[in-house]
C-alpha cells in the first residue's frame, strides 16, 4: 500500500513526491487507475483550496 499523498487530477490519481527524494519515478500500486466519477481530494500537503461558487475571477 502506498502511503504518499495523492490528488485527483483530470479524473486520475496523481501521487505527490516530496522534494529531496530520489530522482527516479516509481509508481505506487494502483496509482495509474482511473478515479471514481466525482472523486475529490480537498487537500494536498495540508493546503485547502477554498470553494468558490461559479467561475473564479482572473484578476
Amino acid at each position: 500500500m502506498c502511503l504518499r499523498e495523492i490528488a485527483v487530477v483530470a479524473g486520475r490519481f496523481a501521487r505527490h513526491d516530496p522534494p529531496g527524494t530520489s530522482g527516479d519515478l516509481v509508481s505506487c500500486p494502483g496509482s495509474r487507475t482511473p478515479a471514481q466519477l466525482g472523486a475529490a481530494q480537498p487537500t494536498l500537503d495540508g493546503y485547502v483550496v477554498p470553494e468558490f461558487p461559479g467561475q473564479m475571477p482572473l484578476f
